[in-house]
């Protein structure tokens, strides 16, 4: 499984163009920009496509012409841009699956053509599990809230697994009674305020982002083996090396846009 991070940062990516801030200057200064979260999976699966995500596959030299599948986390726009299904429509009429949450999946309707085949919108909710193109996959609860339900993806495919895990804040218990018996791989896990408190517990700070990690591994869905990145980063964070000894005291990796992890 080949996992193409398209996006690491956070609604206002770093930097925010409005912000002069230490971590803010440094990335303008050395270029190293995070726009928003997005993974594309071995170049068919697509997790959450906001405003930028297109731009950056061509960045990557990546078409996405081969995407069959679109899993949409929850309705804010840094997660969901719509219009991308106008684009598409424009140049291809092969057949596309979005998935989301309800809220996510009605910004899509107007964005289609009445009269189009090609693309299907389906609504799921946390607990739902499914197969699409050969990927099993897990609908999870987020501690989040999006014009209404937002969830959490876990995805297996070849025996290799991935959980996708942004936006949210702590675990709810339930999402930790549904990754009982799953050992991922590899785990993106939002870490979105550095030190700040998060506003409504609804992301990650660094103490949060901890707990969050060892609640996985007690439940067995972390383990030794899996690789823990850091995602969905804003500019609260401290500048890189800072940010990158800090959590990698708290098992974690940190790693730029366009980045491919292999798992």
């Amino acid at each position: 499984m080949d996992v193409l991070l398209l996006g690491t940062g956070a609604s206002d990516g770093v930097p925010n163009s409005w912000c002069a801030c230490p971590t803010c200057a440094e990335a303008r200064s050395s270029g190293y920009v995070r726009t928003n979260a997005s993974v594309l999976v071995d170049g068919r699966l697509l997790i959450d496509c906001g405003p930028e995500a297109p731009r950056q596959a061509s960045r990557a030299g990546v078409e996405l012409t081969g995407v069959r599948t679109v899993l949409i986390s929850h309705a804010h726009d840094d997660h969901l841009d719509p219009a991308f299904l106008m684009h598409r429509g424009w140049v291809s009429t092969e057949p596309l699956q979005v998935i989301g949450p309800a809220p996510a999946i009605e910004l899509c309707r107007d964005w289609l053509a009445p009269d189009q085949t090609a693309v299907t919108l389906t609504v799921a909710t946390a607990g739902d599990t499914f197969e699409v193109d050969g990927y099993r996959v897990q609908v999870l609860p987020a501690t989040h809230h999006a014009l209404g339900e937002a969830v959490l993806y876990a995805v297996q495919r070849d025996g290799r697994s991935l959980l996708y895990a942004t936006d949210t804040g702590p675990w709810r218990t339930r999402l930790l009674e549904l990754v009982r018996g799953w050992t991922f791989d590899l785990v993106l896990l939002e870490e979105t305020f550095g030190d700040k408190t998060p506003p409504n517990a609804v992301h990650h700070n660094f103490v949060s982002f901890g707990a969050a990690v060892q609640a996985l591994c007690a439940v067995g869905a972390v383990d030794d083996a899996t690789r823990v990145v850091a995602i969905h980063l804003g500019h609260d964070n401290p500048r890189l090396a800072e940010l990158t000894s800090r959590l990698a005291a708290l098992g974690a990796e940190v790693h730029p846009d366009l980045t491919v992890l292999h798992i």
